[in-house]
């Protein structure tokens, strides 16, 4: 998904987005005074945000912030981050600019952004994956290491045509439909009404990279999955399609008024709602919207979570210096604030 494809996914936000901005700015003034008038390169286990790094609770208190512009780049599913959080981040620290930057021959993703760091294209890069053996190979032959920093978590939603009578999924039986074994939602207690999975391409991003490993165990997507560019372009798809099913990042489905997520569950017959219950019908949507479980997301009963990286090049210049600034500035109180008003949920 591009960055021009970002907006059509976060319209409907807009009005959050002002709001957001301006509670912003008004927390930064309050906590600050001012008037405005990290992991081991071979694990994945949770790091500190830095050595020696103080856990901060403004913008304006986070060390060694460097001067200049720097390039960044990777997950789609950071679009509501990028779009929402990083402009109070540059009108608090206007001395640290950022340039979203997309690959020039590639779909932006996790694995596009790692590689663009990889190759001296980024300065930082934004994952929704840890990163791969492969990726963690590549920079060591460049003589350098990769180290990532989770901020958030996020989980997938599998999302639906609002008038599918399904009372939830299990796991196991998400994969049976996008290997195949199931192609019917008479199958798994719905309408005698043929399933069309669709999805994006495994290039095209962490969050298709993490389905194919976590969820199909590896195995080849159907030849009935219907591959599609983009998120919006495949809620569309689910609004006019009965049968239809599609799983992406939870802020970018959870909210939407024309689909509706399905409960998952590890075993049958025991779901939990991806949202926060009681569930807001499509006939109340936009006045109210459905929010993200968040106590579901942070306990891990929801079965399908993940953690959201900067991945940082550490190579001792000013790259690594403004890919751990930017994982501090996002590790705040200020930063996860922020980042739970645009639907993911606080790593601490």
């Amino acid at each position: 998904m591009s960055q021009k494809n970002e907006i059509p996914i976060l319209v409907l936000s807009i009005v959050i987005t002002v709001g957001l901005i301006g509670g912003g700015f008004w927390w930064f003034s309050r906590k600050s005074g001012v008037n405005l008038n990290q992991i081991n390169s071979s694990s994945t286990n949770t790091p500190q945000p830095s050595s020696g790094q103080p856990n901060t609770n403004s913008f304006n208190s986070v060390q060694d912030v460097p001067t200049g512009l720097f390039n960044y780049g990777g997950s789609t599913s950071w679009a509501p981050i990028r779009l929402m959080v990083d402009p109070v981040i540059q009108a608090a620290r206007p001395e640290f600019r950022l340039r979203y930057v997309e690959p020039s021959n590639a779909s932006p993703g996790s694995g596009t952004g790692i590689q663009s760091l990889i190759d001296g294209q980024l300065a930082l890069a934004q994952s929704s994956r840890p990163i791969l053996d492969g990726e963690l190979s590549r920079a060591q032959q460049r003589g350098f290491t990769l180290k990532q920093i989770p901020v958030a978590i996020d989980g997938l939603a599998v999302a639906v045509n609002p008038s599918l009578n399904v009372p939830g999924l299990t796991v196991e039986q998400l994969k049976s439909i996008y290997t195949g074994k199931i192609n019917n939602w008479n199958q798994v207690g719905g309408p005698n009404i043929p399933i069309k999975p669709y999805s994006r391409r495994i290039v095209d991003g962490g969050t298709v990279e993490l389905f194919v490993q976590d969820i199909l165990g590896g195995q080849a997507f159907s030849s009935n999955v219907e591959f599609i560019s983009t998120t919006t372009q495949a809620l569309q798809k689910l609004a006019g399609s009965p049968g239809g099913i599609y799983y992406a990042s939870a802020p970018e489905v959870i909210p939407q008024c024309s689909i509706r997520a399905l409960p998952l569950g590890r075993t049958q017959g025991q779901y939990i709602a991806p949202y926060q219950e009681p569930f807001v019908l499509p006939s109340e949507c936009p006045s109210k919207r459905n929010k993200l479980n968040i106590e579901a997301f942070q306990s891990g009963k929801y079965p399908i979570t993940r953690n959201l990286f900067v991945v940082v090049k550490q190579n001792g210049q000013a790259e690594q210096q403004a890919g751990v600034a930017y994982a501090n500035l996002l590790l705040t109180e200020q930063g996860q604030e922020l980042i739970s008003q645009t639907g993911f949920v606080k790593i601490r």
